[in-house]
Order: C-alpha cells, then sequence, then structure tokens
C-alpha cells in the first residue's frame, strides 16, 4: 500500500484513554490543510469534535479525524452497548512527489491510505475486557499488522461494497465489520480520500459532506 500515513497516524490510546485526551489537537492544525476536511452531513444534529492531524515526514498536513456522537471511552467492556460514535478520517490525495528538503521520496496516499488510518482508529479506542493491561502492546501490536493487510487489499473477501451519499452524490465505498465496530474507505471528487469508523451507529445510514467552515469546531 502507498501511504505517508502509516507513521503519522494516530496512535493507539493508552490506558483510561489518556492519550487520547493529550493528543487531540486544536483546530490549528486543520486550518493548515490545503485540502478539505469531510464529516457526517447535516442530517446528523449530534456532537461534533475535533480529534488530531498527522503530517508527512516534511510536516505537512496529511490527514486528520473528527469524532460524531458519544467520545469513546477506551473500555468498551464496559460501555459498548451505550457507545454511539463515528468518526470521520480524511486523508489528502497525493501522488509520489518529493520532500520539501530534497532528500526522498514521500510515497503515495490511496483508499487503502484511509482504510488503514480508520482502522487503527478503531484499534485505539478498544480493548477486549477480558486482557490483561500488559497484553495490550502485543495485541495491538498484531491488530494493526492485521489492519494494514486488510487495507491494502480492498478487493479481497474481507471487504464489501456500500454506497453512501458524498455531498449528495452516490458514492461507492468499501466496507467491513468486526467484532469491535466497523471500518470504511472511499475517494471523493474533491482530491481527497474518506475512512471512517465507528460503534453504535449504522454505517448504512450514513452520508458525508465537505466541512465549509472548520473553525467553527474551534
Amino acid at each position: 500500500m502507498e501511504t505517508t500515513s502509516r507513521v503519522g497516524a494516530q496512535a493507539p490510546a493508552a490506558e483510561g484513554g489518556q492519550q487520547v485526551s493529550s493528543a487531540r489537537r486544536t483546530v490549528d492544525g486543520y486550518l493548515l490543510a490545503p485540502f478539505p476536511w469531510y464529516g457526517l452531513d447535516e442530517a446528523f444534529t449530534g456532537p461534533r469534535w475535533l480529534m488530531q492531524v498527522g503530517t508527512s515526514a516534511d510536516g505537512a498536513v496529511e490527514h486528520g479525524s473528527i469524532g460524531h456522537g458519544d467520545e469513546p471511552s477506551v473500555r468498551p467492556e464496559s460501555t459498548e452497548d451505550k457507545e454511539r460514535f463515528a468518526v470521520v478520517v480524511t486523508v489528502a490525495a497525493s501522488p509520489v512527489r518529493r520532500s520539501a528538503d530534497g532528500t526522498g521520496l514521500l510515497e503515495a496516499t490511496s483508499v487503502s491510505s484511509a482504510a488503514w488510518l480508520a482502522g487503527v482508529g478503531l484499534l485505539s479506542f478498544t480493548w477486549p475486557g477480558q486482557m490483561d493491561h500488559t497484553l495490550r502492546d502485543d495485541w495491538l501490536e498484531q491488530q494493526t499488522e492485521t489492519a494494514w493487510v486488510l487495507a491494502d487489499d480492498l478487493d479481497g473477501p474481507d471487504w464489501s461494497s456500500l454506497s453512501l451519499p458524498v455531498d449528495g452524490v452516490p458514492t461507492p465505498f468499501h466496507y467491513r465489520e468486526s467484532e469491535f465496530g466497523w471500518i470504511l474507505a472511499g475517494s471523493t471528487q474533491e482530491g481527497v480520500h474518506v475512512g471512517a469508523y465507528g460503534r453504535g451507529m449504522s454505517a448504512y445510514g450514513l452520508a458525508f459532506a465537505m466541512i465549509k467552515d472548520i473553525g467553527a469546531y474551534a
């Protein structure tokens, strides 16, 4: 899979969700992006919240996430039946290009980039209740690698097709479900890839739209 985003992806949350809180960025990082941000359309009337942006090796904003609904905890064994959230990940569609300092090449991004970031994002709020916290790092490493492999095979049997509106236009997405929630990924007509993940909210009823004023989230 071609992507600049693997190193800069959202790190899994620490126990108790502390890392998610400390890593959440202000709107400033979002304003630096040279591409439009996406979220759920106006039919969703619940809470919306900024999460964090990811950058390429040369510091350019490459992707970021926006949450909708309940801010999820990292311990789903006590709350998974109550949490209802969907996170939308926007990834700049970028070709292979030379880094700003001219010392190397930055890899391209693709729908697989969005799929992998969505998969890792869902894992960051997942912790099997029967698992001792000392085993969590090993579990996360294994599951993250699995998410990478799955994202690199979007035409494989683990994914199905789903059509959802993007800016009012029916758009094809790759979709899969797991025991932890659902994940989907596709592309828009505005030059970005969109991934999403969630629990408690059906992906089949979602619609996405370009955010007109990301500054309103501050």
